[in-house]
């Protein structure tokens, strides 16, 4: 079981937004590079980042801090956020990232994200985040209309490599992941699923390792750790377990 601890980017400082709301977010002290830097130092291989910049610019505004992180934590990063045109895939790439995750321009334009996934094969995650059953788009401002399973179901053999689902409900609630939701995703992907959204305690990534066998590859921890709901420490065994 992966555990990518999370690292969401504004202003080039390290925040948490509550249900994806922007007016709802606590800043924290440590910077990116710093926190990715101590996640390595606990022995972690993966890290989840999401540029909260690029989501509402559509830009790669923290292009810059990305390529710092790469460098000195040498993890295994998965970057999304405002991800929208195959020079901004070409450019996370460039800078050693694992996988880029598309969101919004994959939701927005399904032939994108097919050409995507050919031009840079293994490298191309999908992001649905869900309200409700309906994806969210453009940082989680705008519904699509779109029922996320229909959507999967359309793009499943686009050859996407990783799908993250996070349900905005229960993003930074720290109420507990939506695991139904999930593994009604998971058992109809072509590709493993990473949970999201709501992890409060250390029983919710045990959980999430009893359905490995139900195509979930690994589960994204943030504000449990930020607030201390979750020791590193402890977090790490969970990992090498």
């Amino acid at each position: 079981m992966k555990i990518f601890p999370a690292i969401d980017i504004k202003d080039k400082k390290c925040v948490r937004l509550v249900k994806g709301n922007f007016k709802d977010k606590t800043v924290y002290e440590m910077s990116p590079v710093d926190q990715a830097c101590k996640y390595k130092d606990h022995g972690f291989k993966d890290l989840h980042i999401i540029d909260l910049d690029g989501a509402l610019t559509g830009e790669t505004v923290n292009a810059d801090v990305i390529q710092q992180i790469v460098g000195k934590s040498n993890l295994k990063i998965e970057i999304g956020g405002g991800i929208r045109t195959v020079d901004s895939i070409q450019k996370y790439i460039d800078a050693g990232v694992e996988k880029v995750i598309l969101g919004s321009a994959a939701i927005k334009d399904k032939f994108f994200l097919k050409i995507a996934c050919q031009k840079f094969p293994n490298k191309i995650a999908l992001g649905l985040d869900a309200k409700d059953g309906y994806l969210s788009i453009y940082g989680w401002r705008e519904n699509s209309n779109l029922l996320t399973l229909d959507f999967l179901k359309e793009v499943n053999d686009y050859g996407v490599s990783r799908l993250i689902y996070t349900d905005i409900n229960r993003d930074g609630t720290k109420r507990g992941p939506n695991f139904e939701e999930t593994l009604k995703i998971s058992d109809i992907s072509n590709c493993p699923v990473i949970i999201s959204g709501g992890v409060s305690s250390i029983k919710d990534i045990k959980k999430a390792k009893e359905l490995k066998k139900r195509n979930i590859e690994g589960i994204i921890v943030g504000k449990a750790i930020y607030d201390g709901n979750i020791r590193l420490e402890e977090l790490a065994k969970e990992m090498d377990a």
